[in-house]
């Protein structure tokens, strides 16, 4: 009788440092998680927000479509973008992702 109530003290005292084993373990992923992968996509876009915010008349810019234009006019969420002679289009702030000369610097690297 006294084995056996030895025996569930064990088993108890072995699931409960399983369990705190788990969510240290949980907890770990998470900080990594963090510190590889959303950080650093964070930090990313908030480098390619200021960008966009930084555009201005005149810049030469690419398009998510890969078209390639000079803004004509910065409106508050949207470019209008001259793409050939008398051609305009208006395009989503979003979808701007570089000035030229940023482009081409990246290709360099």
């Amino acid at each position: 009788m006294l084995n056996l109530v030895l025996l569930q003290d064990a088993a108890g005292a072995a699931t409960q440092g399983s369990q705190w084993s788990f969510w240290i373990m949980m907890i770990l992923i998470f900080v990594v998680f963090y510190f590889f992968m959303i950080r650093p996509q964070q930090k990313k876009q908030k480098e390619l927000q200021k960008q966009r915010d930084e555009m201005k008349k005149g810049d030469k810019v690419v398009t998510a479509g890969g078209i390639y234009g000079e803004i004509k006019e910065v409106q508050e969420n949207a470019f209008i973008i001259t793409i050939a002679k008398d051609i305009t289009i208006k395009v989503d702030k979003g979808s701007v992702y570089a000035t030229i000369d940023d482009a081409q610097t990246q290709d360099k690297k």
